[in-house]
Formats: C-alpha cells, structure tokens, sequence
C-alpha cells in the first residue's frame, strides 16, 4: 500500500505515491500555462489544473498497473494564496485563478492601509498588507467582475486556494463536493485569525467578503472525506500549504528547526511550536502545521517571490540558456560575478521589504560583462535574498541557526548551494528525499490513517545526502553582501 500526495504547484502538478521509508516510488507531472494578461498580473486556468491533476493521478497508477485499491490515503499540497472563484452550481470558475505573485491589488492595498498602515491586521493574522495574499484577491474580483456580488448574495460561489478547488472537484464537485481547506493554507488568506484559527468577521467586513464564500477551516491531518471517481473511495487526510508542507517533510518539528525551498520562489521556515512570534524585521506569522486535535505548531516565514523563476525568465525572455539546468554551466563559465548584482524584484520585493513598488534590476553592468556572469549573478540573488531572510529570523526569534536544511528543484545546483554555504556561512544539507513538499502532505495523509504511528516514525525515514560547508572568507562574503544591499536600494519604490 502506499500514500499519494497532489503537489499542485505554480508551474505543474504532479502525484507521487510513497512507500512507508518516505521514498517516492511513483511521479507523473505536468505542466500548466502561465497566463501574463497584463504587467504584473499572474493567471492559470483552474480547469486545465484540475484535468492536469486527473491525468496525473491516472499515470501515477498506469505506470504500476496499480488501482485505488492500492492507496491508503491521499494527502495534497498546493502554491497558496492563489485565489479561485467557482460557481458550485456548474463547477465554472468565474475568473482565471490569481496567482500569489500577482500584483493587480497594489492599489486595493494602498488605499486598505491608510487607515492603520501596512500592519494593519498583522496582530491578527501574522501578516502585512500586501498584493501576495488572497484576500485582496477575493476583493478586486467582487469589485471588478459585474454583477459577482449579486451572485455572491446567491449562496452559489465558492472561493478557495487550491487545495480546496481540488478537494472540492474530487469528493464531487457539484454533486456535494467538500468546501474545505486547512489552517494553513487559511493562514495565508489575511483572513484567519491566528489564535482562533477562524475567519475573522472584522477583517472581512474591512475588505467586502461575505463569509458564505469560505470554505471551512480543518486541521492539517485528519480524515476529511472520499474521492469519488478519481480515485474512488481513497479518504483524503492531509493538506498543507506547499511551504509547510516542505517543513514538515524535512521533519522540522521541534521549535528553532528550519528549511529553505527554492522553487519557483524561495520560502524559509522556523518552526516557533505553539508560539505565534509576531515578526518586527519583515517576516510573517503563519501556522505551521495543526495534527487533528493537537494544538497548532507556528512559523516564521521568509517569503522571496523571485529565484528559480529567475532562471526561467533566463531560458524563456533573454534564451540565454536552452534548459534551467544550463545555468550552472553558463554560471561556471565566469570565476565570480563580475561585479554583476541582478535584483529580481519582478513582483516587487517580498520579505523582508515588502516593498511592492521595487521593480527588477540588474546593476554594475561594464563592457567586461557576460552571459555568464548575468547567469552567475541570477543565482548569487537567490544565495543573497535567502541571507537577508535568515538575519531577519534570527532577530525576530533570538536563535541562531547552525546549519540550513534545504529542498527544492533549485538544491541540485551545486554552485548555487556552495555560494548559499559561503555567504550564510554556515552548512547547507540536502536531503536523500529532494521532495520533501510532497513528502509532508503525504506524511500528513499517512498519520491520520496510521500508515506511519507518530512523528519519530517520520524522522526514522530523514537522511541526508550533501552537505555543503563554508569556504569562502568571511572578509570576502561581507563584500559581496553590503554590494547586493546596495543594489537591492536602487530598485525600490520604482513603481509610484
């Protein structure tokens, strides 16, 4: 028997199935379009996710001439804060899904912070106002598609961030499918309040959301209902948030443990355990992970919207490289990065700014200038963002991390994950398990039908399988350092 996990992310869906050693035994991907209506807007379509998600499933089994028989529980993992509204009467989406580095609500923000600034309702939600979450997103829709809010009034419109669209699609859909979703993915919504662990009435009056809109809030593990058709009978158990569904796969459950995922954007994460540590240097508060009647485990996050998307805009704008893993090559190509410093703010900056007017960059450009020392400097702003992050962590909790557990389609660059050694100056692991997000919804799946017993099970399955050890001198890290600050000044506020 094994356990599924849905990873729906922001560039594909995928369905591994694990064995009880947490080895993905079975992977079936695929890719889904990114839509760029206009400047900084982000779009997918939800149906094409959800056809991708059935086909995905579908091969997953194939491969082994497996049935629903064969799984013992489903757990899923998405990209959140990206926001879908649905009709429940016909399962049509009313607006492509808005992607989390979509940055159409900056003005919606704005004018939402003139009464009590971008903090606005950090104490309640562990987060600042910003175009990243959904709720904004919920809020542009309701004032910008005609006559929504009439059909809102109707009781027949859904809203959800990914993992509820699927959930929804896969206990039925129309035919009196579930309108769930887990704290943490609530969490990333600037809706639910933290302590509670409910929608909070104030905010959504603040922001023009009717409640009937939500789904309802559950635990991270726990039995919630069928699939039907689509894996028909297999009760779905887990749902965590792609990025703590990292954490909980690298088995970061004791307070001070922290990951960092570099995919499409990079996310670090403190586990704080039942302590929601509100962030004075820019990070957010978020729920880490909440086990059925447990109580809840929270984080620090560092979000970065902008590093593996870096070296696709690489590939797909400039076609300075014919495939992502071409960059380390083109990277090596050149001994450093020629005074290069690449700031991709394309969504504005996220932690620890928070500056949505910050436009992308790239300064120091002279005559000696190359494709490669462009391509090194790409992913030196991945090692550099990442360091701003954990400064910050370590002054928002006092603790100071020793070394950094890492995953993500990014840790296979070596260089990038020797110069992300170097400038943290401390070591760098990477697990035998790269998956680790899909790995955690999966562990989450697998506690609540007791495929694994309890979290020492889980820790039995981690090893790692590189470590990457300081070598550069510090002297010379500092240098480095200070100039990316530099350069990360020259790009703000670029947008009035």
């Amino acid at each position: 028997m094994y356990i599924a996990a849905i990873d729906q992310g922001t560039t594909s869906t995928r369905c591994i199935l694990f064995n009880h050693e947490g080895v993905p035994v079975i992977t079936a991907q695929k890719d889904h379009a990114q839509i760029y209506p206009k400047p900084g807007w982000v779009e997918h379509d939800p149906l094409e996710i959800w056809q991708n998600t059935k086909e995905v499933i579908f091969r997953a089994l194939d491969e082994f001439h497996l049935t629903a028989k064969d799984i013992s529980a489903v757990g899923i993992t998405n990209q959140r804060e990206t926001t879908i509204l649905w009709d429940d009467r016909t399962g049509i989406p009313i607006y492509n899904a808005i992607v989390w580095q979509d940055t159409r609500t900056d003005a919606l923000c704005a004018a939402l912070s003139q009464e009590g600034g971008q903090d606005r309702f950090r104490n309640q939600t562990g987060l600042p106002l910003a175009t990243y979450f959904s709720g904004p997103k919920i809020a542009w829709l309701l004032q910008n598609i005609p006559g929504l809010m009439d059909e809102v009034k109707t009781g027949h419109i859904r809203f959800g961030t990914v993992d509820t669209w699927l959930i929804w699609n896969l206990t039925g859909g129309v035919n009196d499918g579930l309108h769930i979703t887990d704290c943490t993915n609530a969490s990333r919504t600037l809706l639910m309040d933290l302590k509670s662990l409910q929608w909070s009435s104030s905010i959504l009056d603040s922001l023009g959301i009717p409640i009937n809109m939500l789904p309802t809030i559950h635990s991270s593990s726990e039995i919630y209902g069928n699939c039907k058709d689509v894996l028909d009978g297999v009760p779905i158990t887990g749902i965590l948030g792609d990025q703590q569904a990292a954490l909980f796969g690298q088995t970061c459950f004791n307070p001070g443990e922290a990951k960092n995922t570099y995919g499409t954007g990079c996310f670090m994460l403190m586990n704080t355990g039942e302590k929601a540590i509100q962030s004075s240097h820019g990070l957010l508060t978020t729920l880490g992970y909440k086990l059925g009647k447990t109580k809840p485990v929270y984080c620090l996050e560092g979000s970065i919207a902008i590093t593996g998307a870096l070296v696709q805009w690489l590939r797909d704008n400039l076609h300075l490289i014919e495939t992502s893993s071409d960059v380390e090559t083109l990277a090596r190509g050149v001994t450093d990065n020629g005074d290069v410093y690449f700031v991709p703010a394309f969504s504005g900056l996220y932690a620890p700014y928070w500056q949505s007017g910050a436009r992308g960059a790239i300064l120091g450009l002279t005559r000696f200038a190359s494709a490669g020392h462009i391509a090194r400097a790409a992913l030196e702003a991945t090692a550099y963002q990442t360091r701003e992050v954990l400064e910050a962590m370590e002054a928002d909790s006092a603790v100071h991390l020793t070394s950094l557990k890492v995953d993500g389609g990014m840790v296979v660059n070596s260089l990038l994950m020797q110069f992300q050694a170097d400038i943290l100056q401390v070591p760098v692991t990477r697990p035998v398990v790269a998956e680790t997000t899909a790995l955690g919804a999966a562990y989450a799946a697998g506690l609540a039908v007791g495929y694994w017993v309890d979290l020492d099970d889980l820790k039995k399955n981690w090893m790692q399988q590189a470590t990457w050890h300081p070598v550069m001198e510090e002297i010379e890290g500092e240098r480095l350092y200070s100039r990316w600050k530099k350069a990360v000044q020259r790009t703000m506020n670029w947008v009035d």
